[in-house]
């Protein structure tokens, strides 16, 4: 079985300024890679609305699932709702049951357009709950759209998790030792083109005057990943390296 893929199409000038961190991937990318779903590209685009519609329309045609975060809030600058509906051809319309959620969420006093605005979905889009702020997300076709406030992403995700269809799931080992690229990348090489089927990262760090490296292994087969791990491990031993703590590690 072919596992599924994703990507990721990050929404925001304020990223792209600096001003603001993107803290959804890391966190999308392990809950998708537990279910088996493939991670294999993210783009950041501003709030321009032929850039998102260009990127959603190139990404839901090359992926089995996309993710938006950003530009679903009540102002002037959050776009991505229109553009949405721009790249499916479809109009933006006020969904009832949105609304009612938002008009139970808030005082009277407190309704207003902007905010109503937030019931604004594509047409034939599907809601998704959000129990963080009450104004939901949604999807339509294959494509998921989240907020980019990562609390409320990550209710969203978990909304929808348990719908998605997954494959595989991606198991990962890694170990470190005090060896550097340069010692290690020949016969390292070698073991991937062994292991066709697991990805291997190599991540140098230098830590307390120390150089050394952090080796992933990620696959779908795990006893492939295990039979690379132990080849790693070997080839480690074989340079008289010392394995150490992955300083990223954070378990």
């Amino acid at each position: 079985m072919t596992n599924p893929t994703a990507a990721l199409l990050i929404i925001g000038n304020e990223i792209l300024s600096g001003r603001t961190q993107d803290k959804n991937l890391s966190h999308l990318a392990t809950v998708l890679g537990a279910q088996g779903i493939l991670l294999r590209e993210v783009r950041v685009v501003p709030d321009v609305e032929n850039d998102i519609v260009e990127a959603v329309n190139a990404l839901r045609a090359r992926y089995t699932y996309v993710f938006t975060t950003g530009g679903i809030g009540p102002t002037h600058d959050d776009i991505t709702t229109a553009a949405i509906a721009k790249a499916f051809g479809v109009k933006v319309v006020r969904d009832a049951l949105a609304e009612k959620i938002l008009r139970t969420h808030y005082t009277d006093d407190q309704v207003n357009e902007a905010r109503l605005k937030m019931a604004d979905v594509p047409e034939g889009a599907r809601l998704i709950d959000n129990p963080v702020s009450s104004a939901p997300g949604y999807s339509i076709g294959n494509v998921y759209v989240f907020a980019g406030v990562p609390r409320i992403m990550q209710a969203m995700l978990d909304a929808v998790k348990y719908s998605l269809q997954g494959g595989v799931p991606v198991g990962m080992l890694s170990i470190t030792c005090n060896l550097g690229e340069g010692t290690i990348a020949e016969a390292l090489t070698r073991i991937q083109e062994q292991f066709a089927s697991v990805e291997i990262g190599s991540y140098p760090y230098f830590k307390q005057g120390v150089l050394s490296t952090t080796l992933v292994m990620r696959s779908v087969d795990a006893a492939a990943n295990k039979a690379a791990y132990d080849a790693v491990h070997t080839m480690i031993a074989e340079f008289g390296g010392t394995l150490m703590e992955d300083p990223n590690k954070t378990a």
